[in-house]
């Protein structure tokens, strides 16, 4: 397939999905083609409601990119510093996918898909969400294997950890909960800048 290179008024729909999700959690965004890593998991986390209090990576074409701690602490990962990488120069091509991944215990690992390189003309608003479905999961539950188990607790009152879980939880979670503005309203500090004001 013939490369197609980003101009910098150029747009990627992504489409971001966490794996192991059945049925799958996933946003679709629109974003700049230079925008650096460290704003793209900036958007990541905002598009799918977590909260930034762990390490993350990003896996692409068998390249680490690492980004500081939630506190801006250098943790000395091993991997190149994602604030020095433009999206665009690590992925050029529609269909390509690459990984990043959220809190190395419970292992978010999220699939990201260049599913549309978007020209000046045809460009719609940027740092949006088109769509998306399922509810972030909780953090701190265990990964996807320890949501599905909360899930299940949750769904049965006569589990013995049914009311601590709700209790942990909060109240009541409906994993099938998503709202589009509600998103763009966290996306919208990004709008215009590039990255957060």
């Amino acid at each position: 397939m013939k490369r197609q290179l980003p101009t910098s008024s150029t747009g990627y729909q992504i489409i971001i999905t966490l794996r192991g999700s059945k049925p799958p959690i996933w946003r679709r965004l629109v974003v700049p083609a230079e925008i650096t890593l460290e704003d793209l998991h900036h958007i990541i986390q905002a598009a799918m409601g977590w909260y930034d209090s762990h390490l993350h990576d990003f896996d692409i074409d068998g390249g680490r990119y690492v980004g500081r701690s939630p506190y801006g602490e250098d943790m000395g990962m091993e991997g190149m510093d994602e604030a020095k990488y433009r999206l665009c120069e690590v992925v050029s091509a529609e269909k390509t996918k690459f990984n990043y991944q959220y809190d190395f215990g419970d292992s978010w690992d999220h699939v990201l898909l260049i599913e549309k390189i978007i020209p000046a003309a045809s460009l719609p608003q940027l740092f949006v969400c088109l769509a998306g479905k399922g509810s972030c999961p909780p953090e701190d539950c265990g990964g996807i294997w320890g949501y599905c188990q909360l899930l299940e607790t949750l769904s049965n009152p006569k589990h013995p950890e049914h009311k601590d879980m709700k209790e942990w939880i909060g109240g009541e979670f409906d994993p099938d909960s998503f709202d589009v503005e509600t998103v763009n309203k966290r996306l919208a500090a990004f709008r215009g800048k590039g990255k957060r004001r």
